[in-house]
């Protein structure tokens, strides 16, 4: 396995673990395209991987472009692990030999219904939506895969990174717990949202999701303000979720027009003030009191 130490450099291009100088580490490096890929690699490669994020804290991580140093250090690393539209950039720069693609462990959702009306920023090339982590469930199942190619990279802590994954695929099956448990009784299903980001989420815990736009860089329509409008006041839905990263605008036109509040729901695409854990336990506190559930 190669170390990868060319990614050792690019720490101020949005790495949040290679702290270790070039050289210096032996350690076969694994890069994480975005910040739940990281938080899962970590978990599973543990202190026998160097784990590299390619996207800042605080970037979108949609509008990532890579420079040469970063893109060599993909060419030079382990194992690199993404989902494939999510990031142009990184989808040209990965070897099909040296990445894992998080999208091939788990059934995929197709695109959302009004993916005709406007163009999906970033994710031109795939007909899924992407944003598979927000299911606690099927990341579990991705990081039990993640375990296996590791130890298929490593045969040397083969055992090291399978046990690891299975220990993050427990703690992903409690949250999942939590989750079914908390959004089992709730008064309302629908789920409004600034960016369609959440479909994963609903499909699991059976809510609707209706939201104002594919792309969080695009203005919508007047026509799909209007459609999301009307079934907001047919549901009766007292919060419009805007969410990280993105202006608020748009979800605070529509709330005003249909009478509700806003409120954030993480969708988790850059590190949270805590951790992947804490930001899915605050959004389900966010989603059971905007859904008012008695659980």
């Amino acid at each position: 396995m190669l170390a990868g130490a060319a990614l050792l450099t690019t720490a101020a291009c949005g790495s949040g673990s290679a702290e270790t100088p070039a050289g210096q580490s032996d350690k076969p490096e694994v890069v994480a395209a975005f910040y739940p890929l990281q938080w899962l690699t970590e978990q599973v490669g543990g202190s026998d991987v160097q784990v590299t994020v390619l996207t800042a804290p605080g970037v979108e991580p949609h509008d990532l472009e890579l420079g040469i140093q970063q893109v060599t250090g993909i060419r030079n690393a382990a194992l690199t692990v993404y989902i494939k539209g999510v990031q142009p950039a990184v989808d040209e720069a990965v070897e099909a030999e040296t990445s894992f693609d998080a999208a091939t462990a788990v059934t995929t959702i197709p695109m959302g219904e009004h993916a005709g009306e406007e163009e999906e920023h970033g994710h031109e090339e795939v007909s899924y939506d992407p944003h598979l982590w927000l299911d606690p469930a099927r990341l579990a199942t991705v990081a039990t895969k993640l375990g296996e190619r590791l130890a298929a990279a490593d045969p040397e802590h083969a055992q090291g990174f399978k046990d690891r994954a299975a220990t993050a695929a427990s703690t992903l099956g409690t949250l999942d717990q939590e989750f079914a448990k908390g959004l089992s009784t709730c008064k309302s299903k629908a789920l409004v949202t600034a960016h369609e980001a959440f479909s994963y989420l609903a499909d699991r815990y059976r809510l609707k999701q209706v939201g104002i736009t594919l792309d969080p860089d695009t203005e919508p329509s007047p026509t799909r303000i209007s459609e999301v409008a009307k079934v907001a006041k047919a549901e009766g839905v007292t919060t419009i979720f805007t969410e990280t990263l993105v202006s608020p605008k748009v979800a605070e036109v529509l709330a005003s027009e249909v009478g509700a509040k806003t409120a954030v729901l993480d969708p988790l695409e850059s590190k949270p003030s805590g951790d992947y854990l804490s930001a899915m336990r605050d959004n389900l506190k966010t989603l059971q009191t905007a859904l008012g559930c008695t659980a």
